[in-house]
């Protein structure tokens, strides 16, 4: 019922909210800017596209603050749906973490993007000029860390490697099974990586921290039935006594995710283009439309 009542002023607030906005937008776009339709697309543009963001980061701060605040609900809601995979999301340590990253995520959207359609809305060249800033930031960190990690791509890789084993040698390897209900979001992660790729741990089965346990590997990384996501070993026997037949414990799934890049670079390079030049648009529509309410003024 909280999840409906939610939902329902969620939808409210946006049905009502943005068609005001674009009215508001429309009147003070004839009244100031009648002779700049330059300005009035601008507007309209940053209006439509921060309000999107601003919702779908209201969601996910909402959600993140339900999580971290009733997570017993959430579980309960979970759990009223029949479904073989969902027992292994409703661990309490996995939905804190994850509560955490949403209201993380959420946050952030919800800022940038009020300040992008508030600025546009009010014609406030403050927010207007904060909200280029914060993008240009980003777009300049975004450039810095890939320009990074090229020119030091040796010790990057050996950085990256060395951190996601820290994450796998900090659980015992006993953790990683669902079985105990010990679940984290690190272990799940793994578990869900390890499943769908076809590998085990980030060099191999040597990764796994495996004192005071007769397990070697987790089921994860055993030749799995049909379904991966349930975690269920074709062969038992495989987590104590791992073979190339039986498992993927020689694959490091660190290697298998490089030759998955490389395969789709093309596409992720596209994408990365394509989220650069949309970020450049709002910075420059921003900036302009800034500078075209104090030319009004």
């Amino acid at each position: 019922s909280r999840l409906v009542l939610f939902c329902f002023l969620l939808f409210l607030c946006a049905y009502v909210l943005f068609p005001v906005g674009l009215w508001f937008a429309r009147c003070t776009c004839c009244s100031t800017m009648v002779y700049d339709c330059g300005s009035c697309v601008a507007k309209y543009f940053l209006c439509l596209f921060n309000f999107i963001f601003f919702l779908a980061g209201s969601v996910v701060l909402s959600v993140g603050i339900w999580l971290a605040v009733d997570k017993n609900s959430f579980i309960g809601l979970l759990k009223a749906v029949p479904s073989q995979h969902l027992p292994q999301f409703t661990q309490p340590a996995v939905i804190e973490q994850a509560s955490y990253i949403l209201i993380a995520a959420g946050a952030f959207m919800f800022i940038v993007s009020f300040l992008g359609y508030c600025g546009a809305l009010r014609e406030s060249q403050c927010l207007l000029t904060t909200y280029g800033i914060c993008l240009l930031l980003i777009l300049v960190l975004e450039i810095t860390a890939g320009g990074l990690v090229a020119a030091y791509r040796g010790k990057a890789e050996v950085e990256t490697k060395n951190f996601l084993t820290t994450t796998i040698r900090k659980y015992p390897v006993d953790k990683f099974s669902p079985a105990t209900n010990q679940s984290n979001a690190i272990t799940l992660m793994w578990n869900h990586l390890q499943a769908q790729l076809h590998c085990c741990g980030v060099n191999n089965y040597k990764d796994f921290n495996t004192s005071h346990s007769e397990r070697v590997i987790p089921e994860s990384c055993c030749v799995l039935e049909d379904d991966v996501s349930l975690l269920r070993p074709v062969y038992p026997i495989c987590t104590s006594r791992p073979s190339e037949t039986n498992s993927y414990y020689l694959v490091g799934c660190y290697q298998v995710v490089v030759d998955h890049i490389k395969s789709n670079m093309n596409l992720i390079i596209g994408v990365s283009i394509g989220l650069g030049l949309l970020q450049l648009l709002c910075i420059f529509l921003a900036f302009c439309l800034s500078k075209s309410i104090n030319g009004y003024k």
